[in-house]
């Protein structure tokens, strides 16, 4: 459990920032617009998820797609521990079937802006379901110790029911040697792994800034972090991402 929730009064104090706080002027930002968010569940134990990671490694190249990688732990007994793995991931990977109304979950899995899932080396198939642009513009970027979260006025009438503001943090490029299981003796370099996520407050619709200090990044151990704007269904389930950004290093 994150430090988010195991502390109360911060996740009062974060949500209680949307809206209107004053934040810190950033000195550095993400420039580039979003268009999509491609959430790949994969694992270093399965075999058919090398292509997939691949994939996932192209789209980490691109300016217009936010591309994480959630590993999973559910291969774990095939004889390979994933080193990126938790518990955590696999929980969000089974929220989206939930949702989804799936009836399992799989490796590699990819998850197009928390609405479609398609297996995670079918490329053709996610590049479809990419959309002109999310309905609320999003920037969050670094200045000093500080991490600045800035949300515009949304495109047209957009239901704020729901919507979590969450950070996720992850590293940029983790390089493993994988000594057994399914994918024995190979070498494999991960992108985007996801290693922390949190909830910053919930939008309650129109503009709205807040920030918090850098050092919750470092407590993951994080080289890097992108916001998500999510709605979320009366369960909890993860569903419709309608805004998210990354920050730029």
């Amino acid at each position: 459990m994150n430090a988010l929730f195991r502390n109360p009064a911060l996740l009062t104090a974060a949500i209680a920032m949307v809206g209107g706080s004053m934040v810190v002027q950033p000195t550095s930002s993400a420039a580039q617009e979003i268009r999509a968010v491609v959430e790949l569940f994969t694992s270093q134990g399965c075999s058919s998820c090398p292509p997939a990671d691949e994939a996932l490694k192209g789209y980490a190249k691109r300016d217009d797609v936010l591309a994480l990688g959630y590993h999973v732990d559910y291969w774990d007994y095939l004889g390979w521990k994933d080193t990126l793995g938790s518990a955590e991931n696999t929980a969000r990977q089974r929220a989206y079937a939930k949702a989804m109304r799936a009836r399992s979950v799989y490796t590699p899995q990819a998850v197009v802006d928390g609405k479609t899932h398609h297996v995670g080396s079918h490329v053709d198939a996610i590049d479809a379901q990419f959309g002109n642009s999310f309905p609320i513009p999003v920037n969050i970027s670094k200045a000093a110790d500080r991490l600045s979260v800035e949300i515009g006025e949304p495109a047209g009438d957009v239901d704020a029911s729901n919507v979590r503001i969450t950070l996720v943090y992850f590293k940029k490029a983790t390089p493993v040697e994988i000594q057994r299981g399914e994918n024995a003796g190979k070498n494999r370099t991960y992108v985007n792994a996801v290693i922390g996520r949190h909830i910053m407050g919930i939008w309650k619709g129109g503009a709205a800034n807040m920030d918090m200090p850098v050092s919750e990044m470092m407590k993951y151990n994080a080289d890097n972090c992108a916001v998500l704007l999510q709605r979320y269904d009366e369960q909890g389930n993860p569903g419709e991402i309608v805004g998210a950004a990354i920050l730029e290093s």
